[in-house]
């Protein structure tokens, strides 16, 4: 199978867990997630499968929503509350507090990972070392939150809308906006709701997956690979230069068949008659060509 599942993880399951019992599910090697979420978080993890792997690093780069359920009050040593708990103490600040220290932190900023991350360090995941009992130093990372609505405040706790860069670790978030209350600040709960476009409505959990594969209506699920790309002008190869396409060259605007208003699109799907997806060119001004910027060779469905 080629294309990409859009999975509902569910707590207690690593997103290394879903594709090794996915692979298991659909009896395939092939396939690959596209960004990590921790055991207790739960939402959108989208897969990939056959020649869509391809597509994991690009899905991984996109922006991200999370609802978080932030808790005041306490510090822990991984930053939500399955941790061990560091510090407690007495929430004395107002909603309007509250509202004013989150929105300082919307717009891009420095962000320096947890200790409890699979980020390696000499080899090392971060992880390993924090239950060795150790901490090394981090470097801070540029990230971007892009919006942080709050839902709802309920102090201790508070509920928000989150959308940010890849990157963005929401527990040092959660963390961070307590810090600057002076009253400590852990993530109680993590919901993924978007990314890479995809989102929670269309997602299925892996009990979903099984029994659509049971009744033979799996391929209803698995969303093509150019679907990744729909925002892109769609072009078709002329059969005189099927060959070249098919060996990656580039491809003249005589060799193409598109509208006039995407002749010279910054990026374009590229298409055979029959179907075929060949993948993603980039133009260049220069060459007055289009140039393979990813290549999938996708027969759609």
């Amino acid at each position: 199978m080629d294309g990409i599942i859009v999975v509902h993880k569910e707590q207690g399951f690593t997103s290394f867990d879903v594709v090794a019992k996915l692979r298991g599910i659909l009896k395939q090697k092939k396939i690959g997630h596209t960004g990590t979420l921790d055991p207790d978080a739960t939402g959108v993890l989208p897969v990939c499968l056959g020649c869509a792997t391809k597509l994991c690093d690009m899905l991984t780069d996109t922006t991200k929503v999370y609802e978080a359920e932030l808790l005041l009050g306490v510090v822990t040593d991984t930053q939500d509350t399955s941790g061990s708990v560091l510090e407690e103490k007495a929430v004395e600040v107002t909603e309007e507090e509250v509202r004013e220290a989150i929105k300082a932190f919307v717009g891009p900023q420095l962000q320096i990972p947890p200790m409890y991350s699979a980020l390696k360090v000499d080899g090392k995941k971060l992880y390993e070392l924090a239950r060795e009992g150790k901490t090394v130093e981090r470097k801070a990372r540029e990230i971007t939150i892009e919006d942080i609505e709050v839902l709802d405040i309920n102090l201790p706790k508070v509920r928000m809308l989150v959308t940010c860069s890849k990157g963005t670790y929401i527990r040092t978030l959660c963390n961070d906006i307590g810090e600057k209350l002076g009253c400590g600040g852990a993530m109680a709960s993590l919901i993924r709701c978007k990314t890479a476009g995809f989102t929670l409505e269309e997602a299925k959990t892996l009990s979903e997956i099984e029994a659509m594969v049971k009744a033979g209506e799996i391929s209803g699920l698995i969303k093509g690979v150019d679907s990744v790309f729909e925002v892109y002008p769609k072009a078709y190869v002329k059969e005189t230069a099927l060959k070249a396409a098919k060996n990656g060259n580039h491809l003249f605007l005589n060799m193409l068949e598109t509208d006039e208003k995407n002749r010279e699109a910054e990026d374009i799907r590229i298409y055979d008659y029959e179907g075929m997806f060949y993948g993603i060119y980039g133009y260049q001004p220069e060459k007055k060509a289009f140039a393979p910027k990813k290549m999938f060779f996708y027969k759609a469905p």
